[in-house]
């Protein structure tokens, strides 16, 4: 991992892997430059301000930090500076590299940055983005959810519950299904503690609200509750165990 200061001027720091981009700079965070060189694949708004572009490190998603809620009526993208090691660019970029270290199925991290606007500071992300892939939320909205895919996604959880990784926001839109493969995205306010039942439990029921609340139980009826979640629940619990 390296690390570059931006200019006095700005105030900030970047974070690449040298191995997947040698060099990265600010225009790097700009989804109007990209949009300038034709490698501008999508952009959305909302809270996650994401974009979809193409780097010299491959097709990946940039990311600017937005607050969500009343929250953003007063400050939008903006958060109190509290040190360049505790940005929440600085702190998703780490995660993300330390839990791909230890074999976990992430988005790998490129890059990240921060900028300092007096005592607050605004921030941005950029990942390689996983090809071919869908949100369970779509999974299900596709009628392709089931209990083989429930298992599936229990296993995939366990693994992450048993080196202690927490996700803040554990729901069926950062889960993404890419064939055979699984992965969970958006770590930002995700760390690492020691393994717990309480917050594990806590993390799995936040996912069940998610797939209650995008229809579940709706398009399944009573096989939700009899079938698929209990499957997820199963493997969960079986592969925590190893």
């Amino acid at each position: 991992m390296t690390e570059q200061q931006l200019d006095a001027g700005t105030g900030g720091t970047i974070l690449f892997d040298a191995a997947r981009a040698p060099q990265v700079d600010a225009e790097w965070f700009s989804p109007h430059r990209w949009r300038e060189r034709g490698a501008l694949r999508s952009q959305a708004g909302g809270r996650g301000g994401v974009a979809i572009i193409d780097t010299p490190a491959g097709e990946a998603v940039l990311r600017h930090y937005r607050r969500g809620g009343m929250v953003a009526r007063l400050f939008g993208d903006r958060y109190l500076f509290t040190g360049g090691r505790r940005t929440r660019s600085a702190r998703e970029f780490r995660l993300l590299a330390e839990l791909g270290r230890r074999g976990l199925p992430v988005p790998a991290p490129i890059a990240s940055r921060y900028v300092r606007h007096g005592l607050r500071y605004s921030a941005d992300l950029i990942t390689a983005r996983i090809p071919h892939a869908a949100t369970l939320a779509e999974r299900l909205a596709d009628g392709a959810f089931n209990a083989d895919l429930a298992g599936r996604v229990g296993a995939m959880i366990a693994r992450f519950h048993r080196v202690g990784a927490w996700h803040a926001d554990l729901n069926a839109h950062n889960v993404l299904v890419s064939g055979a493969d699984l992965y969970l995205i958006d770590f930002d306010r995700g760390r690492l503690r020691s393994p717990a039942t309480h917050w594990q439990r806590a993390n799995l029921a936040r996912l069940k609200r998610s797939l209650v609340k995008l229809g579940a139980r709706d398009a399944a009826g009573d096989t939700f509750d009899a079938e698929w979640w209990p499957a997820l629940v199963e493997h969960y619990e079986r592969s925590l165990r190893e």
